[in-house]
C-alpha cells in the first residue's frame, strides 16, 4: 500500500504587461522559469492588453479597471487591478510577479510561508532613504485572488488625496494592509535587489561580477538596471558600474 500524499490545491502566478515598455518575451521568459522553479500544480496568468505573441500554456485575463489609473501608467498605480473581485476566475493564493525578476531557486516555499497573510519583498528605498521598514516592493507580492476587493474601491474613491500622498502604487498598498495588521515581508534573503545586494559597493564593483547572493529565490530589478543590461555590463549610473553578467543568461531564458 502506498501512502497518501497530502492534497496540493493549485496555485496561480500571475503578471500583468499593458503598453509597450515590455514585449511578450518578458512574459514568455518569466513563464519558462516559473515552470522550472515551481514543482506544485499551477496556472500561468498575464493579465494584459494585448497577449499576441505569448508561449502555448500561458493563459491571459483583460485588465480590469482601476479606475483613474486606466490612463495613468506612471508608478504602477494599473497594478492595483490585481485586486479587483472577481480577477476573472482567479481564487485562493496567488503570486505576483513583476515581468523583469530572475527566478534563481524553487518557488515552492513562497506559497508555504505563513499560508493566509498576504507577503511582499521589503521595499530597498524605503529602508534605506527613510525608515519605513514596513513598506513592500511589489515584484514579489503574494495574495489571495479577489478576497479583497475593498483596496481597489478606497483607491478609486480617494484618488486624488492618494496621488498625493504616496509615491506609488506600493506604498498605497502598504499603508493600507499595514494598518489593517496584515502586511508581512519575506525572509530578507529570497528577494535581493540586484542593484544593491548582487553588484559589489563603489570601486570593487569595477572589478568584481556580480553575485547571487546565498539564500536567494527571486532576484529584482526594479529601476534600472534590468536584466539584459546585466548581461551587457550596462549600468543606469556613471557611479555604479556592473560588469557584464554571464549567470544572468543560465536563468533568465
Amino acid at each position: 500500500m502506498t501512502s497518501m500524499q497530502p492534497r496540493q490545491d493549485v496555485v496561480n502566478v500571475i503578471c500583468m504587461k499593458w503598453g509597450t515598455k515590455f514585449g511578450p518575451e518578458y512574459v514568455n521568459i518569466l513563464h519558462n522559469m516559473v515552470q522550472r522553479y515551481l514543482a506544485r500544480p499551477h496556472r500561468f496568468i498575464c493579465i494584459t492588453d494585448n497577449a499576441e505573441g505569448f508561449n502555448p500554456g500561458i493563459e491571459s485575463l483583460p485588465i480590469p479597471s482601476a479606475g483613474p489609473a486606466d490612463t495613468n501608467f506612471a508608478h504602477g498605480w494599473r497594478k492595483l487591478a490585481m485586486f479587483a473581485s472577481p480577477l476573472g476566475d482567479l481564487e485562493g493564493m496567488t503570486l505576483f510577479l513583476d515581468l523583469d525578476v530572475v527566478i534563481v531557486d524553487r518557488l515552492d516555499p513562497l506559497f508555504e510561508y505563513k499560508p493566509g497573510e498576504i507577503c511582499v519583498v521589503r521595499d530597498y528605498r524605503m529602508i534605506r532613504v527613510r525608515g519605513d521598514d514596513f513598506v513592500g516592493n511589489t515584484s514579489v507580492l503574494r495574495f489571495n485572488a479577489g478576497e479583497d476587493p475593498q483596496v481597489l474601491e478606497d483607491f478609486i474613491a480617494a484618488w486624488d488625496g492618494d496621488k498625493a500622498i504616496y509615491r506609488n502604487e506600493q506604498e498605497f498598498l502598504s499603508h493600507w494592509f499595514h494598518s489593517r495588521g496584515r502586511w508581512q515581508h519575506w525572509p530578507d534573503t529570497w528577494c535581493p535587489s540586484f542593484k544593491h545586494d548582487c553588484v559589489a559597493l563603489g570601486p570593487l564593483s569595477y572589478i568584481t561580477t556580480p553575485k547571487i547572493p546565498e539564500g536567494a529565490k527571486v532576484i529584482v530589478f526594479h529601476g534600472d538596471p534590468k536584466p539584459e543590461d546585466a548581461l551587457a555590463g550596462k549600468g543606469s549610473k556613471w557611479y555604479r558600474k556592473i560588469r557584464p553578467t554571464p549567470w544572468v543568461r543560465d536563468y533568465w531564458r
